[in-house]
């Protein structure tokens, strides 16, 4: 049987109480709140506490690559937390139990930040920079920058590991970091809305035409990286005039 978790505190969603009921006899529901309310809520304030932390240290390469390379390498830095919805969906699908344990053990997108970047290149600058810091621990790369999706979806995926400090202990979470390029960030979230919008087929032609746009936007990204470091030798050679 499905069991919604629902945060306490996203005023727009239903309480946790009215969804349990929908799916759960007054026993069971009056089981899981008296077990597993808290710890999930103590749960998901620590997710966004990860969050925090790998946001600021974006803000800080960005700001440190401003002052000493005047260039901004990073256009946006932005964080989700993974509705609950979501995990159950995940938990259900991979036959996991579904606790607060579980979510914590098997889930590892559960806290998500993404960072858009102004060229490609800057990705991998930035990305080497994150997983040089001495409490950022790699656990997982995917690269579908330079071996995209079979749809032309394109970022670079890193699953990190990242302490917390609590007032009596340290804690380390899991985050899920993307990288992408203004075009893919684009890209991703039109094709998003396209494929899953309710009730519409998106046929082999459709399909065909959103992976020539994410193909497009590869060579724009390319293009432009181009023009920019056309610049910058311009740049450098007028200084030595």
């Amino acid at each position: 049987m499905k069991l919604a978790i629902v945060s306490f505190l996203d005023l727009n969603r239903r309480s946790l109480e009215q969804v349990l009921l929908s799916r759960l006899s007054s026993k069971e529901v009056k089981n899981w709140l008296g077990r597993y309310a808290q710890p999930y809520r103590e749960l998901m304030a620590y997710y966004r506490c990860a969050m925090k932390e790998v946001s600021t240290k974006f803000e800080v390469l960005n700001e440190e690559f401003s002052l000493q390379y005047d260039h901004n390498p990073i256009e946006t830095v932005k964080t989700r937390l993974k509705s609950p919805d979501s995990i159950l969906d995940k938990l259900t699908g991979r036959q996991l139990p579904l606790t607060v344990e579980s979510i914590e053990q098997n889930l590892s997108d559960v806290a998500g930040v993404r960072v858009i970047c102004s060229f490609p290149s800057d990705i991998y600058m930035l990305a080497d920079s994150f997983l040089r810091q001495d409490d950022i621990t790699l656990i997982r790369r995917k690269d579908y920058i330079k071996e995209p999706k079979e749809n032309g979806y394109r970022s670079l995926h890193l699953i990190v590991e990242t302490p917390i400090f609590l007032h009596d202990q340290k804690k380390p979470m899991k985050v899920e970091v993307q990288f992408r390029t203004i075009s893919m960030d684009w890209w991703a979230s039109l094709e998003h809305k396209i494929r899953y919008k309710k009730d519409v087929e998106i046929t082999d032609e459709i399909a065909g035409e959103l992976l020539e746009c994410a193909e497009m936007g590869a060579k724009l990204d390319a293009r432009m990286e181009q023009i920019q470091r056309r610049v910058e030798t311009s740049d450098v050679w007028g200084s030595m005039n």
